[in-house]
């Protein structure tokens, strides 16, 4: 019957108490289900490969043994935990360039968004990153539209915010940004040539030549915009310096070995 003998052999004769070592033993998963839960109200929006990095980063702090992410996975979806998939995927154009880059400070994104309150009111944000770390360098929040003046402060606050005080930059950095007019209008152009920025736009109708800051705008309105409270104008403007703070130092990135633009900035300096 295509059984060895000698198999037949040892099943007949095995003691009673015999067991199979190749068995997985079961593991005990209640504390790890406990800590997704309390990782999961803080941050609902995460899915388990976030959620593993937030857990072994808290673990490693602690002292406590590393999770394996295959386990984090296996949990939250016994206990449907994880997001459903979606329903349909339309592929668009493909972009051959690379946004990322090797190393910081050698090309920055910028791009805005917009959103409404619960009352009506519109928020308006403009914002800068860096294309290697991902790190918000700068931002800026108004009810009315983003103008020039807007993006030329944007400019200032992120080469302020990684050179210090100084009236130009050492080397020339990339300023990468689409086509909208507070972002390539003469004055704009002109006032990033002054600080050694060089102003690069993508083409037109290609969103994706900008992914990484188009990747930002999902993120933010998912984990932040979505789940905060924000019943008028002025509560939003005066809490999104703290999401934007919260962002930078705790949200992890596949990109970055799941750790966030911070801790990774803190990582190369080390």
């Amino acid at each position: 019957m295509g059984v060895a003998r000698s198999h037949i052999h040892d099943r007949l004769h095995r003691p009673p108490g015999w067991r199979d070592g190749r068995r997985r033993r079961a593991l005990d998963d209640t504390a790890v289900l406990a800590e997704i839960k309390v990782e999961l109200l803080r941050r609902p929006t995460y899915g388990y490969r976030r959620i593993h990095a937030r857990l072994q980063r808290w673990r490693r702090e602690s002292g406590a043994p590393p999770v394996n992410h295959k386990r984090i996975y296996r949990v939250m979806k016994a206990h449907d935990l994880l997001f459903a998939e979606p329903e349909s995927y339309r592929p668009g154009p493909v972009h051959d360039g690379r946004i990322m880059t090797e190393a910081s400070n050698q090309r920055w994104c910028t791009d805005g968004f917009e959103f409404r309150c619960d009352n009506g009111d519109p928020i308006r944000v403009a914002f800068s990153l860096d294309c290697c770390d991902r790190e918000a360098m700068s931002w800026a929040a108004t009810t009315r539209g983003v103008d020039e003046q807007m993006v030329q402060d944007l400019m200032l606050q992120a080469v302020e915010q990684r050179f210090g005080l100084i009236d130009q930059l050492p080397t020339p950095i990339e300023w990468l940004s689409d086509n909208g007019s507070p972002f390539v209008s003469r004055e704009t152009r002109r006032f990033a040539q002054d600080i050694g920025l060089v102003t690069c736009r993508t083409a037109v109708r290609s969103p994706q030549s900008n992914g990484m800051a188009e990747a930002f705008v999902k993120t933010f309105k998912r984990d932040y915009v979505d789940v905060q409270p924000k019943p008028d104008a002025q509560s939003v403007l005066q809490s999104i310096g703290a999401w934007f703070d919260d962002y930078n130092e705790n949200h992890p990135h596949k990109a970055l070995k799941w750790r966030s633009p911070r801790e990774f900035r803190r990582q190369q300096r080390s």
